[in-house]
């Protein structure tokens, strides 16, 4: 028993089994002054404890990291430091799942994205519904400002559907420059190479057996599945569509995204159009403006060693 509220614990047992206190503090050695002593620490928590429960019930996926950025929202800023110990000490902890074996692979991946609208990627997702219907969702995303552009979710979906939600994208969102996926049958067909070439867009293809190099697309649908898909029960296919569209919105406008800094994807966007608006590159990563500004005066495109070198 090396802590004092421990101690204390002991002597209000030691109280309760007959022992004054007197004898119950000289044996635990524990000042008598000290037995009514009451946190401040825990009633500074409580308010913060309660909303970070509630939190956690409601994203039971998300950890202490995520669910941080969610408290300050909500008004109750905090270190992680912090966060860390009330998750502990709520017993919050999100059950860790088997790791899967990874690839080793020293090849960079191809068409890597720079800027809004430059690559898009696409991709299959399937689940079941309670009454036995299939359910084939057809993910899009930008993989530079990790947005879900849209999830498409029919019993079937070929090549005529997949121009048919492209080219409702194109008109809203604009063109991209390529285009990423596998080497599916829905993706390699003719129609979709002549609509493509039509649209000016390139195709990107990722090499067979190989779903790391549409690694954006395939840590999507994980977040998907993991996320979403496997704490629903959906009746039927109306009401999967209604609540995968629910929930594309909560990705791109609620959830924070650890690689944008712990922006959603909205706002990742917005910063983007930000920095063109005042002639900085929009390929600067968030992060990357905390830096420059720890460096005050310095230009953040210039090297140190620019200086030498002029």
């Amino acid at each position: 028993m090396v802590g004092a509220r421990v101690r204390r614990q002991q002597v209000a047992y030691a109280l309760g089994r007959g022992l004054s206190s007197r004898r119950a503090c000289a044996l635990l050695s524990v000042a008598r002054s000290t037995l009514g002593y009451q946190s401040r620490l825990v009633a500074r928590d409580a308010p913060a404890l309660t909303v970070m429960r509630e939190l956690a019930g409601q994203y039971p996926r998300d950890g202490y990291r995520r669910v941080r950025i969610f408290l300050t929202r909500a008004g109750h800023a905090m270190s992680a430091d912090r966060a860390y110990r009330l998750w502990r000490q709520a017993g919050l902890q999100v059950p860790r799942r088997r790791p899967r074996r990874r690839v080793a692979t020293s090849r960079p991946r191809p068409l890597p994205p720079a800027a809004t609208n430059h690559v898009w990627a696409y991709d299959f997702v399937f689940d079941t519904c309670a009454n036995s219907q299939t359910l084939k969702c057809l993910t899009i995303i930008d993989e530079w400002t990790r947005e879900c552009l849209a999830i498409d979710v029919a019993g079937g979906i070929r090549s005529g559907r997949v121009i048919e939600v492209l080219t409702q994208l194109v008109s809203v969102h604009g063109a991209p420059r390529y285009l990423r996926s596998d080497n599916g049958p829905e993706f390699v067909a003719c129609a979709i190479l002549r609509w493509l070439h039509g649209a000016q867009i390139e195709t990107a293809h990722i090499d067979p057996g190989k779903p790391w190099q549409n690694g954006t697309d395939e840590s999507f649908n994980g977040k998907f599945r993991d996320e979403y898909l496997t704490l629903q029960w959906f009746r039927n296919r109306v009401d999967a569509k209604v609540g995968i569209e629910q929930w594309r919105r909560h990705y791109n406008e609620v959830r924070p995204h650890s690689s944008l800094g712990y922006l959603t994807p909205m706002e990742f966007k917005a910063t983007g159009a930000a920095m063109i608006t005042v002639g900085r590159s929009a390929a600067t990563p968030p992060r990357a403006h905390q830096d420059e500004r720890r460096t005050e005066g310095q230009d953040p495109l210039t090297q140190p060693g620019d200086a030498i070198l002029q």
